[in-house]
């Protein structure tokens, strides 16, 4: 075994000696890249797989489990600006308990731990003091946990408890908010952040709470009227307006073609809530309008002669006679009525509550390119957009079409711009593809010679060893012919039966021989010149 793998090795190093400096360059080249190659592969596979051991640390608590772990010697990596420690998925749970056992981490950023030191002897003061850096550490540990927070600082005002409600001052809040790298808080995680901490504090208003990020540009300013809201109702006021325009836009798309029109829209929205309260009697016939309470008074008086007095009689106490049908001695006549009539009408009780966000006016301006638009009447296109939209005159809504000539001057250099681009991506990838072919042939074709060449070298080595052997085994024949002749009782085996071992020993002689050769080219190729000077 041994002496096949001597004699595999001798063969790698004699055909590595017969090649050229350049094919020697490219075989260690690519021998290099093949165990560089192989190398990385192994550094890949056996690199483990890292999981979260534990999450937004402070740089105390980071420190003293990055000391237990470099002491229990557990492989390590820290990420996210060093708050998180991984460590070998397969660790992950025993190492957490492993420290959670020896109280790391100790939570050193604040929280509730701050309470666990109390006794007997804390005063009032360092008690208030404590609760209340207890709530600013669980608050800002709460809306860190929040989607793009990387954290925060929470600053809490707790007034001292007055005896009299009128003379109570607020609570109030203040929030830092740092987010993660090409993040922002958008107004409803900010709502939600002021909602939040104004619920966990008792008595707070989430009017008494200001939000600023750490660029210092402010979220909310605590006035009702601050950042998110303000944010929130221009949200509201654009997604309107472009959900408005995007309806006439595809429309017009259709008719004129994409790119031939332009549209903007600008609405006003109503966000006051209002409240109204409303009364309504209605009679049970929609058509006879009847009072809700009527009075009818009738009286009439006849005088002795027959004339009827229509203004009645007053009597000796000076107060209208409100007899009824009564007869004077003289003759005369007295008659009153009167009636009371409460009618039965319904009523209606009504009270409404409008949300806010309700359209108070929309007015739309659309230009159409005058080239595309030559087929079509702009009343047409306006009236269509009026019936789409619902556009209300009285409220104030206004449309205008206006067709004029567009400016194509940056389309056609953006066009012949993209044009050019994509003409020299596609020269790019053309060079790059005939480039890459190129070399490959090259190396192909040089792999080519070397391996022809290679095969022409060996073929000569194995002629000229062949040439060799035979000349030598001439000369042996010749050398024990004239042996014979010189000495006829001596008796030597023919060359036609060779003894046993002689296969051996052409083998050893073929393997010197080829040894010969490549170690002393120049003196072999001679000793052949002369072997054929001297057979001519």
């Amino acid at each position: 075994m041994k002496d096949q793998v001597m004699s595999r090795l001798s063969g790698w190093g004699r055909s590595f000696g017969g090649y050229t400096a350049g094919q020697k360059a490219v075989a260690l080249v690519g021998t290099a890249a093949l165990l560089m190659a192989g190398f990385m592969m192994f550094q890949w596979a056996s690199r483990p797989d890292y999981a979260p051991l534990f999450s937004n640390l402070s740089a105390a608590d980071a420190s003293a489990v990055v000391e237990e772990l470099d002491t229990q010697g557990i492989a390590y990596e820290l990420t996210n600006g060093g708050a998180t420690v991984m460590v070998p998925r397969n660790d992950v749970y025993k190492t957490r308990i492993q420290l959670s056992g020896q109280g790391i981490p100790s939570g050193s950023d604040g929280g509730y731990s701050l309470l666990d030191s109390q006794d007997i002897s804390t005063s009032e003061f360092k008690e208030q003091t404590d609760f209340k850096r207890a709530m600013e550490g669980e608050l800002a540990k709460t809306i860190g946990a929040m989607d793009g927070v990387q954290s925060a600082v929470v600053h809490l005002a707790l007034p001292p408890k007055e005896v009299f409600a009128d003379e109570q001052a607020p609570p109030t809040a203040s929030i830092l908010v740092s987010t993660s790298p090409g993040q922002t808080l958008d107004p409803q995680q900010v709502q939600s952040v002021v909602h939040l901490v104004a619920a966990s504090i008792d008595g707070m208003s989430p009017d008494k709470v200001t939000v600023a990020d750490s660029s210092g540009r402010l979220l909310s300013d605590g006035s009702g009227q601050g950042g998110g809201i303000s944010s929130n109702r221009a949200q509201t006021v654009n997604d309107f307006q472009d959900q408005v325009s995007g309806k006439i836009q595809a429309m017009l798309d259709r008719v004129v073609g994409p790119g031939n029109s332009a549209v903007q829209v600008t609405a006003d929205l109503d966000f006051d809530k209002a409240q109204i309260n409303s009364r309504t009697y209605r009679a049970a016939d929609p058509n006879k309008i009847l009072a809700l309470s009527e009075n009818v008074d009738k009286e009439k008086y006849v005088g002795a002669d027959g004339a009827a007095v229509p203004n009645g009689v007053v009597g000796p106490d000076g107060q209208m006679d409100t007899t009824t049908g009564t007869t004077g001695a003289d003759g005369s006549t007295y008659d009153k009525s009167s009636v009371t009539r409460d009618n039965a009408v319904d009523t209606t009780v009504e009270r409404r509550d409008t949300a806010p966000g309700s359209l108070k006016s929309i007015h739309i301006g659309v230009a159409l390119d005058r080239t595309a638009a030559a087929n079509n009447d702009p009343n047409e296109i306006q009236s269509m957009i009026e019936s789409a939209v619902g556009i209300t005159p009285k409220r104030g809504d206004s449309v205008r079409v206006s067709v004029l000539p567009f400016d194509r001057t940056a389309e056609q250099a953006a066009a012949k711009d993209l044009a050019a681009q994509t003409k020299a991506e596609a020269a790019s990838s053309r060079n790059a593809l005939i480039r890459n072919g190129g070399v490959a042939l090259l190396l192909l074709l040089a792999g080519l010679l070397a391996w022809l060449r290679a095969r022409r070298r060996r073929k000569q080595r194995q002629d000229a060893t062949e040439y060799v052997v035979e000349q030598l085994r001439t000369d042996a024949l010749q050398r024990e012919q004239e042996r014979e002749l010189t000495a006829p009782n001596n008796r030597v085996l023919s060359l036609g039966a060779p003894p046993s071992g002689s296969a051996n020993r052409e083998d050893d002689m073929r393997e010197e021989l080829v040894e010969l050769i490549e170690r002393q080219p120049e003196d072999v190729a001679a000793l052949l010149r002369g072997w054929l000077v001297e057979s001519r």
